[in-house]
């Protein structure tokens, strides 16, 4: 499964941008519409209901009810698409014998992505390797006598995201992945911080279902050392990115999300 099958489209052009894109406007429209407003994730089938329920007799209005038609029928065609490739995109991943998408928050086009630029996943010597070659490995930052954590800006942007998704993910539905955002919360982070471990902690499970699934043959290169086949996207040959390898908060176990302990 080559990278270049999934980066064929920029961020801009793919269907999910778009759909967000329609999302937003059809939002503001039915807020200059519907008095109260309308909430903003809504469906095509939601945003049409409401929308038939508004008559609304200025000329302004009506050219914005009319314009809102539009966009929902639009919406209507995106998410046909975007249905499309992810039947397709779950077939090819399927057929990988990949189980990247067991744990919570990464679908298809995620999976995709990471099946497309981590490659042989044996090219990271660790899962620290893997959180810095991905970004999510925080940089040691000294003020004084206080030493924090800062945000990388290095590594796989696009990996990044994923994780970035999949965090999001979790914090809107009841997974482990929430409860230790909000023990770190709760330990006095802020919720940057806390995002920030979050991804670290998911990191790893990536790095640990990917493990799993590689084949005993791809942990060995022809010469017969752990790693020697390297599969990188064109955009990060290189596995061993110049950032820290600190592991947040604590070694990975054979969870989906490892427990931890309530913050004191």
């Amino acid at each position: 499964m080559s990278a270049s099958y999934y980066g064929c489209w920029s961020t801009a052009e793919t269907p999910s941008a778009r759909r967000t894109e329609l999302l937003n406007r059809i939002h503001k429209l039915l807020l200059e519409l519907v008095p109260g407003g309308a909430k903003k994730y809504l469906s095509a089938d939601q945003a049409r209901a409401i929308l038939a329920t508004i008559r609304p007799r200025d000329l302004v209005g009506r050219t914005r009810r009319r314009l809102a038609s539009e966009l929902i029928s639009e919406l209507v065609t995106v998410d046909k698409k975007i249905k499309a490739a992810d039947k397709e995109l779950t077939e090819l991943v399927a057929s990988t014998g990949s189980n990247l998408r067991k744990p919570h928050g990464i679908g298809p086009s995620g999976a995709a992505r990471l099946l497309g630029d981590v490659g042989n996943i044996h090219r990271f010597a660790s899962r620290g390797h893997f959180a810095s070659w991905n970004g999510t490995a925080p940089l040691d930052a000294f003020s004084g006598d206080q030493q924090r954590h800062r945000l990388s800006r290095a590594g796989n942007r696009r990996i990044n995201r994923v994780l970035h998704i999949m965090a999001v993910v979790q914090l809107r539905h009841d997974t482990d992945g929430r409860r230790y955002y909000r023990r770190r919360l709760a330990e006095g982070k802020t919720p940057m911080e806390a995002m920030r471990a979050l991804k670290r902690r998911l990191s790893d499970v990536v790095y640990r279902q990917m493990t799993r699934d590689a084949k005993p043959a791809e942990a060995a290169g022809p010469g017969g050392q752990r790693g020697a086949t390297l599969q990188s996207s064109t955009a990060d040959p290189n596995p061993q990115v110049n950032t820290s390898e600190q592991s947040l908060p604590g070694p990975a176990d054979t969870h989906d999300m490892p427990q931890l302990p309530p913050a004191a």
